[in-house]
């Protein structure tokens, strides 16, 4: 079959590569209809993520259709249309049983997270959906079986970034009246200005560099704020909203405009990533509220001080999104609407 594949830092390649094949009885095999690009795969291909290798299948956003079942598999059969969490979860440890389905202790014999789709040795080495076909391990654990009636487009994103805007506002605890302040407005950031919406967020505040990103925010309802035309972003942040935002939402992590020296130490392996979405969060925040990051922040951040969450009893939260659990509500919910 063919697949996208990485070839070395700040490149891939579209290469043949072996099929796919049932592994162990609770597998799966399915033809892929629909898949994407995550901006968190560009960490892998700049280098950011330790335990790539050449000819490793990307890709973490995939839907399609059952082409083989294991034995095991019940809740599954040929022919089902189906979506693919990326999180690889066993459905039976600790965590699973408490639905933390990304932190599955089973998944990932590399180390301490689970395992991922199409992210690296390091979560497992499971080959990635940019490709013709995919092995989906713990098939009655992860894949949800979707109605005929909607398109690929409609449901394509519960794979990943819907869920994860979703579980943004759910640990940044957004509630009806509050004051949201979303940095970034990327395809994420978007989406969880809309979910903060829905909330019924009296005030939300999106932060960007990128005119079309802040215009596209400004057209659901967003007051827009260019980062770029303030010295410290954060503190007048905390100005505009009489003493900081109930919530911030960093939809950016590692991602954001990186300093000269933080570009360096990122050369050189010292740190990855920038640290200033991280920064404006903690300095935008009101005292004893929280500011929760849906983005990557895993890699090695140097001299992030943490004396304002300390003495201002912020509560910053992050992880990996536990999107089994959040797929299946949506489709659930989606269900009783057409009902």
């Amino acid at each position: 079959m063919k697949a996208i594949v990485y070839d070395g830092i700040q490149k891939v390649d579209c290469r043949e590569v072996k099929d796919p094949k049932i592994e162990k009885d609770d597998d799966i095999i399915v033809k892929v209809t629909s898949t994407a690009i995550c901006g968190s795969d560009l960490h892998l291909v700049h280098g950011l993520v330790k335990g790539m290798y050449d000819g490793y299948v990307l890709g973490h956003e995939t839907m399609g259709i059952v082409e083989e079942v294991g034995k095991d598999v019940k809740n599954i059969k040929k022919g089902d249309r189906v979506i693919i969490p990326f999180p690889v979860a066993c459905g039976h440890c600790f965590f699973c049983e408490h639905q933390e389905y990304s932190q599955c202790d089973n998944t990932n014999k590399y180390g301490e997270a689970g395992g991922l789709l199409g992210y690296s040795k390091s979560y497992g080495d499971y080959a990635g959906g940019q490709a013709e076909y995919i092995r989906v391990p713990h098939a009655n654990v992860g894949p949800k079986v979707i109605p005929e009636e909607l398109k690929d487009e409609q449901v394509l994103f519960l794979t990943d970034i819907l869920p994860t805007s979703l579980w943004g506002t759910e640990i940044a605890n957004v509630k009806k009246g509050d004051t949201v302040v979303v940095l970034g407005c990327g395809p994420v950031g978007l989406l969880t200005i809309k979910w903060c919406m829905l909330k019924e967020a009296s005030r939300v505040i999106a932060v960007d560099r990128v005119g079309y990103r802040l215009q596209h925010a400004k057209s659901y309802g967003a007051e827009i704020l260019n980062f770029e035309e303030y010295d410290e972003t954060g503190a007048y942040i905390k100005e505009m909203t009489h003493g900081g935002a109930d919530c911030v939402i960093d939809c950016v992590g590692v991602d954001g405009k990186m300093s000269v020296m933080e570009k360096v130490e990122t050369a050189l392996k010292l740190q990855g990533g920038s640290k200033s979405a991280i920064e404006i969060a903690s300095q935008a925040v009101r005292k004893c509220r929280s500011h929760c990051t849906c983005r990557s922040i895993w890699n090695k951040i140097q001299q992030l001080s943490t004396r304002q969450h300390v003495h201002q009893k912020h509560h910053p939260k992050n992880g990996t999104m536990p999107s089994h659990k959040i797929c299946r509500t949506n489709i659930r919910n989606d269900k009783k609407r057409r009902n």
